[in-house]
């Protein structure tokens, strides 16, 4: 398994996701995206393994949502652009698996992976 756990250290689910995987003595590399933000490559990824728009991806109640104007974009690839450029903006946690991927804190997924 090579688990990625996208998150924020201030995020209750990110650390839910970290002490899940930890108890389980399941190593993962965690990535703060308040530091670094997913790659174009990474988002895509992400978003054909779990089927989401980005709207799917987008946290609306986040610090930044409404300094950051996404929700007046228009286009889908203005708003990749700005959500790549605002890691806080991000639905957390996103936890990676080689090809398969989860958005938020779903155990239920997780176990299928082990």
């Amino acid at each position: 398994m090579n688990i990625q756990i996208f998150g924020l250290n201030k995020c209750f689910d990110t650390k839910k996701a970290q002490r899940y995987f930890k108890e389980r003595n399941i190593k993962f590399q965690f990535i703060d995206l308040s530091q670094r933000s997913l790659s174009k490559g990474e988002l895509n990824s992400v978003m054909a393994a779990t089927g989401s728009k980005i709207e799917d991806l987008v946290n609306e109640k986040s610090k930044v949502f409404e300094k950051s104007y996404i929700k007046y974009l228009a286009g889908e690839e203005a708003k990749i652009e700005k959500l790549l450029e605002y890691g806080e903006l991000f639905k957390t946690p996103i936890v990676r698996n080689g090809r398969q991927a989860t958005i938020g804190y779903q155990p239920e997924v997780w176990k299928t992976w082990e």
